[in-house]
């Protein structure tokens, strides 16, 4: 693991998620920027002090050099967003897998060349985009790639948080201070954080890519440097429309993360904070409902369940999904064996650079006050 130290938030919840299923040990660690720090944070985890490395270009060279078996087989990166592009590269190059938290880079340009570097290397990447991971998530994209919809006229996704409604960056709040922070979150503050999980949402259940973007971004706490709210109106590639909206000062939400989208047959709803339901509405018939674990889902949906009906799974078995596909598929590999498809089911790192190519369309429309269009030429193949 690089990051995920002592004091850190997201690096417990992806080691919480690489444990579950038992196929994944955390054996090494360059846990943070402080070596004193590293050395306490392995501790804590009870790793050996000679596996608990000062630095993260330490630990890649020092594991190269161990024998398959003994060396670690991937590298989770759990740092902030200006610390994924060198790791990742570093990793790949010393013929490790990575899985990398989002949004996969600082800018579009170092996503294009990391998504290059894994194309040469052949090695495994994931990009964790942990929503996709849900069952009825799943369920929904298999109704819409099977037509049950029909042709996708309209979606509507919504992402609204509430914590950053007070300026905590100024209190040295750590999670507030890297994210409102333009040299370590990048051009996007809301908009980077969460549109990008609401932005792979949309493409990974409607399959459709975004054809251009108009948007609206706002900073309403005094002083923050990037943005804290924003609205987008989406154009499709098949000419549907959709309205992207995230706050993270919409005072009193939690993590409300809602996705509505609407075909010629009718519509579904799924919404993170009852993720083990999936509402579809039909014009000639009664509404539906599916739950996890329930009857009628898809091979996808049930593969990705752990338990049976009426005992909710949520947001930690959703990353373990990515977990446990890219563990069976670095398995697969080791033992010379073709993986089965469904375990091929996580984002990648052609993922990770739509996600910047939206987000650097996003602020340059703010800027321009106009539609642009994404970039169909650095996002092709993907």
């Amino acid at each position: 693991m690089v990051g995920g130290g002592r004091g850190a938030f997201i690096g417990a919840v992806h080691r919480m998620a690489a444990a579950i299923d038992g196929q994944i040990e955390l054996v090494c660690g360059a846990f943070s920027s402080d070596p004193q720090v590293s050395l306490l944070s392995g501790k804590d985890l009870f790793l050996p002090a000679e596996r608990c490395y000062a630095s993260y270009t330490q630990m890649m060279e020092e594991e190269a050099k161990l024998p398959l078996g003994e060396r670690m087989d991937f590298v989770s990166i759990v740092t902030p967003n200006h610390l994924h592009f060198t790791p990742a590269m570093l990793a790949l190059e010393h013929g490790f897998h990575v899985v990398c938290d989002k949004p996969l880079c600082l800018t579009l340009d170092e996503a294009i060349q990391l998504r290059e570097k894994v194309r040469t290397t052949g090695l495994i990447f994931a990009l964790t985009h942990n929503y996709t991971g849900y069952p009825m998530v799943k369920q929904a994209r298999h109704l819409v790639s099977g037509g049950a919809l029909g042709k996708i006229r309209r979606v509507v996704i919504e992402y609204a948080q509430g914590w950053l409604s007070d300026d905590l960056e100024s209190t040295g709040h750590k999670q507030a201070s890297w994210r409102t922070d333009p040299a370590l979150a990048g051009i996007a503050g809301a908009m980077g954080d969460i549109g990008t999980h609401a932005e792979n949402l949309c493409a990974y259940i409607t399959g459709l890519q975004v054809a251009s973007v108009c948007a609206d971004l706002h900073t309403h706490i005094s002083g923050r440097r990037l943005d804290d709210d924003g609205n987008v109106l989406l154009r499709f590639e098949n000419d549907a429309r959709g309205i992207l909206t995230v706050s993270q000062v919409a005072a009193g939400e939690e993590n409300n993360l809602r996705i509505k989208i609407y075909g010629e047959y009718g519509g579904l709803e799924w919404t993170q904070m009852e993720p083990n339901t999936l509402i579809v509405r039909w014009n000639d018939k009664p509404t539906q409902i599916y739950r996890t674990g329930g009857p009628g889902l898809c091979a996808q949906a049930e593969a990705h369940t752990r338990l049976p009906s009426g005992h909710p799974e949520g947001y930690l078995e959703a990353f373990a999904n990515i977990y446990r596909n890219v563990a069976h598929c670095i398995q697969a590999r080791l033992n010379h064996e073709t993986v089965d498809e469904i375990y091929l089911d996580f984002p990648s790192a052609d993922d990770g650079v739509r996600g910047m190519a939206f987000i650097e369309a996003v602020v340059q429309s703010y800027k321009e006050k106009s539609w642009i269009e994404s970039e169909r030429s650095k996002t092709k193949n993907i």
